[in-house]
């Protein structure tokens, strides 16, 4: 098992609204963004930005144990 702490950004905190930040998860060793995303219940369409360690990362990006993740939202605006 790994643990991560994860923080969710402007929108994407309702999927989580009272849970800390950051947000301890824990998930199995081999374990990618795309199954903490199904993990944490967050439409892959809500997401646009996530960071791991402070450095951009995709959806197949493979974590370890302490990993720092972002999840962003699309942000609106003009």
């Amino acid at each position: 098992m790994i643990t991560l702490d994860v923080r969710l950004y402007a929108t994407l905190r309702k999927y989580h609204p009272d849970s800390g930040e950051p947000i301890p998860v824990q998930m199995e060793d081999g374990s990618t963004l795309g199954d903490l995303f199904n993990a944490l219940k967050i439409p892959r369409g809500e997401i646009k930005a996530v960071f791991v360690n402070g450095r951009s990362a995709e959806d197949d990006h493979l974590l370890s144990d302490g990993d720092r993740i972002g999840i962003f939202p699309p942000i609106g605006g003009g």
